[in-house]
């Protein structure tokens, strides 16, 4: 028998079954022992949250943000457009930011509210009841643009380019296999299948990224990475896809990514998903009922500087396996054939890897962990897009419906929104590799979070109506810009007419750069409209506001090794930055 065969084999299958049986098995253990917890004396401190140990909350954060994108997107860009994008994978530096300076705030704030906060409810609290209920539609409308599309998309990807399933079977097929799971498992379905899937896909990752290498290299893995860079160095009319910046007009990718301006536009959105993202905050917040807020900080902290060299690992895991795939597509016999020009192609590199590299048994194995991710990413967004659409706007509309007619309705919800993200797929799919239409939407979003958020915690003259006016107007230019996009295929067409030459300056910027002028607009308008509008009232500043018992409460949350640890992250961040300058 092969054991290196280039096809699933069935070992691979009779593996692939096996571990489904277990997952299946392990997650009913999990939602039983869930339910009997949840009965008796300790009821109300497990609905409130505990506190998690640091290392946890850190290995938490990195599950959370390890998504379907990743597994077909970052691998994708990575063949097609090297480290170009890495910028938005190295940022470890940027949840530091999360635990030193906003964990503080948002501890503050609940501390004022008795409960651990959402999002929307300091949107809420810090501005009107109207800009928390904008953050919900704008995550909905999100989720379809980003969630349900991506998913089902990297669904499809991943399962043609490595079982040979039609496109459309494995995109549709996984979402079915999701609302199912969903329904019986539930959230705490969707923990434990993401404990399931981290250590598989780390490890998984690794022995795609040193199997790669050590076969590019005729069996050494450092002359495999040699070559690597040889053949990326090559590679876009002899420009590379090696660095990080690109500063010369000429090069390929400049229109993309032109200068050092994408260092800006990817903190933005950095800054935006790590500190101010509902997905990613509750993982740190997590306490028990009146715990010492010195305590809460502590570990809050140390668990982002843990996440911070966990978040060094996912170039590692998927962006340079990319590479490592496009240089293999250059090698005969390697068995990986690849168009670089076809974004479809390049979004199967992973899947390629998978299939071609891995020895049999193992190839199941890792199948196992995809699937896992695919599935908790899918069933993650079911519940929270039930949850968003229930509790923020039919139940105040609807009061004292039974809790199954609000179950009924949160499930259509769910339906419509899926229903709607797989009609914006065929759309989605013309608009360039995976991960990049990710982040081209994310820069749409994050300026109005980022000026909102941040205005809103550190500055006392933002009124009530500027934190309105801001989220809603930002969202809106920046959703009128995607329509552009959609039309003009993102700058690229030639528009006749008055009206395109007219507002060429709008639809034909750059994206990173429209991002950029985008947030300082916000900021711009925000204290205009703070100008002539009513101030915020004193219990609103009272809750962005450090009397001195809580900054001495702050000073005596870290210590001297916390600070070592932090400058760690920045500078393993730093000599990656140096390398691939």
């Amino acid at each position: 028998m092969n054991w290196n065969s280039n096809e699933f084999i069935w070992l691979d299958w009779l593996v692939l079954a096996i571990g489904v049986i277990a997952i299946v098995w392990a997650v009913y253990r999990s939602i039983k022992k869930d339910k009997e917890k949840m009965q008796g004396a300790d009821s109300q401190d497990y609905l409130f949250g505990k506190g998690e140990p640091w290392y946890i909350i850190g290995a938490a954060i990195f599950a959370a943000n390890i998504g379907s994108e990743h597994l077909v997107g970052l691998a994708g860009t990575g063949a097609k457009d090297g480290v170009g994008m890495a910028h938005w994978e190295m940022q470890g530096w940027m949840i530091l930011i999360l635990g030193w300076l906003f964990v503080p705030f948002y501890q503050l704030l609940n501390n004022k509210m008795g409960k651990i906060i959402t999002m929307p409810d300091f949107l809420k609290f810090r501005y009107t009841q109207r800009t928390g209920s904008w953050l919900s539609i704008i995550t909905l409308i999100a989720y379809v643009l980003t969630k349900v599309s991506v998913t089902a998309f990297t669904g499809g990807i991943f399962f043609e380019y490595l079982l040979g399933l039609p496109f459309w079977y494995g995109a549709i097929g996984l979402i079915a296999i999701t609302a199912v799971f969903t329904v019986f498992g539930g959230m705490k379905g969707v923990m434990t299948l993401s404990a399931i899937q981290t250590p598989i896909l780390i490890i998984g990752s690794f022995l795609v990224l040193f199997l790669g290498l050590n076969m590019l290299g005729d069996g050494s893995i450092t002359e495999g990475w040699s070559q690597m860079m040889a053949v990326c160095n090559a590679a876009h009319d002899g420009f590379g896809t090696t660095h990080m910046f690109h500063t010369d007009p000429a090069d390929p990718m400049y229109p993309q990514f032109p200068g050092y301006v994408v260092f800006l536009g990817a903190s933005i959105i950095g800054f935006w998903y790590w500190c101010t993202d509902q997905h990613i905050v509750q993982r740190v917040l997590g306490q028990t009922k009146g715990e010492d807020n010195g305590k809460v900080m502590a570990r809050a902290r140390r668990g982002t500087i843990a996440a911070g060299y966990f978040k060094l690992l996912p170039v590692f895991m998927f962006l340079i396996p990319g590479m490592v795939a496009f240089a293999l597509s250059q090698k005969a016999g390697s068995g990986i054939v690849m168009d670089i020009t076809n974004t479809h192609d390049t979004d199967g590199a992973f899947a390629m890897m998978v299939k071609n590299i891995l020895p049999a048994g193992i190839k199941g194995i890792v199948t196992i962990g995809f699937i896992c991710a695919l599935v908790a990413s899918l069933a993650a967004f079911f519940n929270s897009c039930a949850t968003l659409f229930t509790e923020d706007f039919y139940k105040p509309m609807k009061k004292g419906k039974s809790e199954s007619h609000y179950v009924l309705v949160g499930r259509v919800a769910t339906v419509v929104v899926v229903l709607l993200g797989l009609a914006w797929m065929p759309i989605m799919m013309n608009m360039g590799n995976l991960y990049s239409y990710l982040q081209d939407i994310q820069s749409l979003i994050a300026p109005a979070m980022v000026a909102v958020f941040t205005l809103g915690i550190f500055s006392k003259r933002i009124t009530p109506k500027a934190g309105e006016w801001g989220l809603i107007g930002g969202f809106l230019i920046g959703m009128v810009r995607l329509l552009t996009n959609v039309i003009t295929d993102s700058g690229k067409a030639v528009m006749d007419g008055a009206f395109w030459e007219y507002t060429s300056w709008f639809w034909q910027t750059n994206w990173l750069i429209f991002e950029v002028w985008l947030l300082v607009f916000i900021i711009i308008l925000m204290y205009i409209v703070s100008m002539f509008t009513a101030k915020p009232s004193a219990e609103q500043i009272a809750a962005i506001t450090f009397t001195g018992n809580y900054k001495k409460t702050i000073r005596e949350s870290w210590n001297v090794w916390d600070v070592i640890a932090s400058l760690g992250v920045i500078i393993l961040c730093a000599l990656f930055y140096a390398y691939f300058w």
